[in-house]
C-alpha cells in the first residue's frame, strides 16, 4: 500500500510496520511504500500515526460498508 505522495520517476522507500485493526485488534501485513523525499518527513511521522489510529482490516471495512 502507497501512503503519503510519490512524485513522478522518484524511487519508492519500501518498508514494513506492525499495523493492528482499531476494531477488533487484529494484526495484519504492514508493507507499506512512500517516495523517497517523502519519508522520515514531520508530514510522514502525522500522517502515519492517522492511519495507524483508524485503520481498518478488510473483514471491519466491509462490515461498516454494509451497515
Amino acid at each position: 500500500m502507497i501512503i503519503g505522495r510519490v512524485l513522478e520517476n522518484e524511487k519508492k522507500v519500501k518498508f514494513e510496520l506492525d499495523i493492528f485493526c482499531t476494531n477488533c485488534g487484529k494484526k495484519v501485513p504492514g508493507r507499506l511504500q512512500t517516495g523517497e523525499s517523502y519519508y522520515q518527513t514531520q508530514e510522514f511521522h502525522a500522517e502515519l500515526e492517522d492511519f495507524k489510529k483508524n485503520y481498518l482490516c478488510g473483514v471491519c471495512r466491509d462490515k461498516k460498508r454494509r451497515d
